[in-house]
């Protein structure tokens, strides 16, 4: 029995400890969304996890802009809009104050209570967002526009600079 649940504990704590991956959002909100505005307009969102970094992050945008585009029989997409958020959490956490019998560290004048002096932990995460507004184009991309990508592409670029659950 121990045999099967040791390496099924690692298997989850593996899970936990990796980038968001390249899949529609889940509960958390972690991973893609879309939505369609109008009919060659859409909202594209990729939100990652705290190991998951920028670059990632905007990556996975971008394929999933590029994805969109062909689902929907398009060519070329032009980000109109863009914006990457940053969510920074600062988490402390204290040891707190130590009862016992003389303290924590022995005797003193408070000999059921420390004072002070008690480890502190304290750690940043941070969390990126990128969304972008895109709208979709048939043939080839405008050559002037610098905004204008060539779907198929980014998506023959980008596809493997993304983490995927199943890889």
């Amino acid at each position: 029995m121990r045999k099967f649940l040791l390496p099924l504990a690692f298997a989850g704590l593996a899970a936990c400890a990796s980038p968001t991956p390249f899949e529609p959002a889940n509960g958390q909100g972690y991973g893609f969304a879309d939505q369609k505005i109008e009919e060659n307009r859409y909202r594209i969102s990729f939100r990652g996890n705290s190991l998951t970094t920028r670059e990632q992050v905007e990556t996975a945008l971008l394929l999933r802009a590029a994805e969109v585009t062909l689902e929907n029989g398009y060519d070329h997409f032009l980000v109109v809009s863009d914006e990457t958020e940053t969510e920074r959490r600062l988490r402390v956490t204290d040891l707190g104050p130590q009862y016992g019998a003389f303290g924590f560290y022995g005797f003193g004048p408070f000999p059921y209570y420390t004072r002070g002096f008690n480890d502190v932990d304290v750690r940043e995460s941070q969390r990126y967002t990128a969304i972008a507004f895109i709208v979709l184009g048939k043939g080839p991309k405008p050559a002037d526009n610098l905004a204008a990508y060539d779907a198929r592409e980014v998506q023959q670029n980008l596809s493997g600079a993304v983490f995927r659950r199943n890889s």
